[in-house]
């Protein structure tokens, strides 16, 4: 019996997006995955370098759960995402998958 090669990946406890994607707008694909029932319980922080009150509002009203302009400066970036983890994955009670 040959097995399928296509499998399905497992689902993300979280998703960080940035809005600057080379093929797609990161915009684009948080209304994609905000309307799909399988997918829109799954947090989403957009974690991206633009500071546009446009942007963040843009975000927000595609119901994104977070919004987090990118430090420049690696060491922060890194504290940025370990804080991230921490809140999302230690301290937020998320809904079983």
């Amino acid at each position: 019996m040959v097995k399928d090669s296509f499998q399905v990946p497992p689902r993300p406890d979280i998703m960080l997006l940035d809005l600057n994607l080379p093929k797609k707008d990161g915009r684009e694909v948080l209304e994609e995955v905000k309307s799909d029932d399988k997918l829109k319980n799954i947090p989403i922080v957009v974690l991206t370098t633009s500071k546009a009150d446009e942007d963040i509002l843009k975000s927000y009203n595609l119901h994104a759960n977070a919004y987090i302009t990118k430090p420049v400066d690696f060491d922060q970036f890194l504290d940025v995402v370990r804080s991230i983890e921490n809140f999302w994955l230690e301290i937020v009670k998320l809904p079983s998958k």
